[in-house]
């Protein structure tokens, strides 16, 4: 039986190394200051690669392990959403939630109709704080994997992949089939990008802003996936 962090007392971390866990000074601070730990309380702490143990606290930032060293397989077709470059902070909300759901890739499109235009500086100033959103959101919800994070991928390149369906009225539903779904700019997908995509797949029947058509997708991604892994599929 797989065993996963949630569920089990105390906050959930993340190391480089399950051989030497040593936290480093930010998630300390936290850890002592925001969520008043003291010597012994207990936590979990994952390498952020499928790996994750029970452990004890310490002021000195080194942890101590209580036990085994459990591992969680990575799915055998990985869960992906990509959508659209929105404005202001909602790439943050939806990167935040998706890591939160455990979708396994996500990729930040250049749409066509985008609205917003980051040249190669923004964009590296912008991964930065997205891949401490991701750290934060994967403590939050106990994950024990890491999301891989893509920017910016032109939309009409990722939309000629086999496995992508796009969110667009009249599409199918989702289910265990589905590994990438595409959500686009609140102007709609180009022609081109239309001709690009091979499948296409329904979010319901009302009209979402992009940041909730991606997270609505996410949880249908997810929903499926695990719908199956019950089912032993």
């Amino acid at each position: 039986m797989i065993e996963y962090p949630a569920g089990t007392p105390g906050p959930h971390v993340f190391v480089d190394s399950l051989d030497a866990m040593h936290l480093d000074a930010d998630d300390l601070a936290h850890l002592s200051k925001s969520l008043r730990m003291r010597d012994g309380d207990p936590l979990t702490v994952s390498d952020g690669q499928g790996n994750w143990c029970r452990a004890t606290f310490s002021s000195s930032g080194s942890l101590q392990s209580n036990g085994t060293v459990h591992s969680v397989p990575a799915r055998k077709r990985p869960l992906t959403v990509g959508f659209s470059l929105v404005k202001g902070s909602k790439p943050e909300l939806v990167i935040q939630k998706l890591t939160e759901l455990g979708i396994d890739r996500i990729v930040v499109l250049a749409a066509e109709r985008s609205i917003v235009k980051w040249d190669d500086d923004k964009v590296g100033k912008a991964m930065q704080r997205w891949q401490r959103i991701i750290r934060e959101a994967a403590m939050q919800s106990h994950q024990v994997r890491l999301p891989t994070i893509d920017a910016l991928v032109p939309a009409i390149d990722w939309l000629g992949g086999t496995d992508v369906a796009i969110a667009h009225f009249g599409g199918n539903t989702i289910d265990a089939s589905h590994t990438s779904i595409a959500i686009g700019p609140e102007g709609g997908w180009s022609d081109d990008e239309l001709l690009a995509a091979t499948q296409r797949v329904s979010l319901g029947t009302t009209v979402l802003r992009a940041e909730t058509a991606a997270i609505a997708a996410g949880t249908m991604l997810t929903a499926a996936s695990e719908h199956t892994q019950s089912d032993g599929g």
